[in-house]
């Protein structure tokens, strides 16, 4: 058997179209003899990449100003237009997101806190510290004044908001950071794209053609599918199915086009200027 091409992908909700064709047949065979698949954190795929323990990852794009030598593969994202739902800011503070001096962060995260940090630099001209934490908003929130959430977390918070206020009177801005930064720049947010070690190409026998055409027709495959993948993950996750179809059909958009590139070089850009990341190299893609 050929080498295969180690995929790490995201154990989230949000990359399901992405995988169809990997977790379905009738391409799951054939894609199994091409490539090797584990799940992990966001933040982990980076790290794999960077370690050389995966060749392909579906990173957070604020990872691919801090790893070298990542080529880009087209056509593919997780990005929202407006609101993303799974991805937000909840303020405790009274004085709203302006007031706020402690976040704790999402430690699954890399490019969602990065974002935070612009909105919070540029926007508010505030600099709050960043607290590592894991998803528990109810911990989270004892000593910060605010909570940075991620994937299947933030979408299972904002589903409890009006029972954790009856639990305990606590009244909580849910911010979409999606949505803030739409309306602060008018782009895209973009959270994340398939990198490739294009090193790990030459030990397969697979072109960076045929791999981006397995990618693109998962991806195609899979928003092709929305409903099956509703019925599917409805007993994974404590969403109403009517929630996860608008979720996958309009919350997140799958198409690396145009929009998006706009929307990922003006991410690069202001995480430069407001130190939060190196400036990033230009697009690398896999070709």
């Amino acid at each position: 058997m050929t080498q295969r091409l180690r995929i790490s992908a995201i154990r989230f909700l949000n990359p399901a179209p992405l995988m169809w064709d990997f977790e379905h047949p009738p391409e799951m065979e054939r894609l199994a003899e091409r490539y090797q698949i584990h799940s992990a954190m966001p933040s982990q795929c980076a790290v794999e990449l960077a370690k050389g323990t995966a060749d392909i990852g579906l990173i957070p794009i604020a990872a691919y100003a801090t790893t070298p030598g990542l080529a880009i593969l087209r056509g593919c994202t997780v990005a929202s237009l407006d609101r993303v739902r799974s991805i937000i800011l909840v303020v405790k503070h009274p004085g709203g997101i302006g007031a706020v001096r402690r976040v704790a962060a999402d430690t699954d995260s890399r490019t969602s806190n990065a974002y935070a940090q612009i909105i919070f630099r540029k926007f508010h001209h505030v600099d709050p510290e960043l607290i590592p934490h894991q998803p528990s908003l109810d911990a989270m929130l004892e000593d910060c004044d605010a909570a940075v959430l991620i994937g299947d977390p933030a979408l299972h918070a904002l589903e409890d908001q009006g029972p954790r206020l009856a639990r305990t009177g606590e009244r909580l801005e849910y911010l979409d950071l999606a949505h803030l930064w739409k309306q602060h720049t008018g782009v895209p947010w973009v959270s994340a794209v398939w990198a490739v070690r294009p090193e790990a190409m030459e030990a397969t026998k697979l072109t960076a053609q045929q791999v981006t055409e397995d990618f693109l027709g998962s991806r195609d495959h899979g928003m092709a599918h929305i409903d099956d993948l509703v019925r599917e993950w409805s007993p994974r996750i404590a969403i109403p199915p009517t929630t996860i179809r608008a979720y996958l059909s309009s919350n997140i958009h799958y198409v690396l086009d145009e929009e998006c590139l706009a929307g990922m070089a003006l991410f690069f850009r202001y995480a430069a200027e407001t130190r939060v990341l190196p400036q990033a190299p230009p697009l690398c893609w896999l070709e």
